[in-house]
């Protein structure tokens, strides 16, 4: 049910197809996060519209509300939220690292307290992957252990024993059916680490792998070496997957690196705060230079807010703290990402990946 096909390399970026139960992913593909079954503000004819090929939602929200009993009951998580394109769900590893004040760690697994009600839940290797299949998603991501940056070498050391005892755990556990599996490498600044939870990791045979433990924390210069040098390590005949990553400039190093998918909550959150990207840069809506603009949001974006309303208008709803302001702009950066990734891979096919890259570097602002 899962394939993965490289069709051009120009540099170390790729161009490729991801097919999963659902339908298939263009890569480079930026991943719209919905992390409680919905992408904030954005509707699925929306998303579509827009040109997202895939969305993520949350293991450890989704387990906490609705609850699977509840999901599976309603059909599965893709009729629930009415997506019918694929799901990637994660696997609550990032709670792990994010509520670090509200769980215990052990060999086993990892205990929550739920910062709704403050209940404990189990999370293990196996119930996590049998979790996602229940809820008949595409791709389920392994229970792995993310360390904040910088970090001891012997937490970085720990998070690695984990996160491969974890894998073999779960990768023993998965059905192999209509979800595919991916394994997460982590390892933090430390190449030798790196290496020894890719090649463990690799040693599973998944369908896909994933870079974690980077963005958070590490400069952008530290994150770009260390996802090309992970990446490298990673087999070609498998996508490549960076967590966490959705600003211009980083998808853009993420792809010369070698990457073929990303996933961030940024361009929406960045949205709701009346943030606005764009590939020359960002800027903040409110601002009072865009009172009286009737310019549009990004004169190089052709998507139905850019196409439609005015810089001023935009301004005017968020002055006015009216929703339409967040729903408006949360759309026109998912599109702006969409397009980036179309961009790139047309750039890809046809080996102009590095005039294309240089271009967009060279007009983008630091963000």
């Amino acid at each position: 049910m899962t394939a993965f096909a490289v069709h051009a390399v120009s540099g170390a970026a790729r161009r490729g197809t991801l097919q999963l139960a659902h339908g298939a992913v263009e890569t480079p593909a930026f991943m719209p996060v919905g992390t409680a079954a919905t992408v904030k503000g954005i509707t699925p004819a929306e998303l579509r519209e827009i040109g997202a090929h895939i969305v993520l939602s949350n293991t450890y929200h989704l387990w906490l509300r609705p609850g699977r009993e509840t999901l599976v009951e309603l059909g599965g998580l893709h009729r629930f939220m009415a997506w019918d394109r694929p799901i990637l769900t994660d696997s609550g590893g990032f709670q792990v690292f994010s509520l670090e004040s509200r769980r215990d760690l052990d060999d086993d697994g990892v205990t929550f307290r739920s910062h709704l009600d403050g209940s404990k839940h189990r999370f293990t290797p196996e119930n996590v992957v049998a979790f996602q299949e229940a809820l008949g998603v595409d791709i389920a991501m392994m229970l792995d252990i993310c360390v904040k940056l910088p970090a001891k070498s012997g937490e970085l050391e720990e998070s690695v024993r984990r996160t491969t005892l974890w894998a073999q755990r779960g990768t023993a556990a998965w059905q192999r059916g209509a979800t595919a599996l991916f394994g997460i490498v982590q390892g933090g600044l430390d190449e030798r680490l790196r290496e020894r939870s890719a090649r463990e990791l690799v040693a599973l045979d998944l369908p896909g792998y994933a870079i974690g433990g980077l963005s958070v924390g590490e400069s952008r210069a530290e994150m770009a070496t260390f996802t090309r040098f992970t990446a490298a390590l990673l087999p070609e005949t498998k996508p490549r997957y960076l967590m966490g990553v959705g600003t211009v400039r980083d998808l853009i190093a993420g792809i010369d690196g070698g990457i073929d998918m990303f996933d961030c909550v940024y361009p929406t959150r960045a949205g709701r705060h009346g943030r606005a990207i764009t590939r020359t840069g960002e800027y903040n809506i409110r601002n009072a230079a865009y009172v009286r603009d009737d310019g549009p949001v990004d004169p190089g974006c052709s998507c139905m807010v850019c196409t439609t309303f005015t810089r001023a208008y935009l301004a005017h709803l968020f002055r006015s703290e009216e929703l339409l302001g967040p729903r408006l702009l949360s759309y026109h950066n998912l599109a702006a990402l969409a397009s980036l990734m179309a961009d790139a891979r047309t750039a890809i096919a046809a080996d102009a990946w590095a005039p294309f890259r240089d271009g967009v570097l060279g007009e983008a602002v630091a963000s």
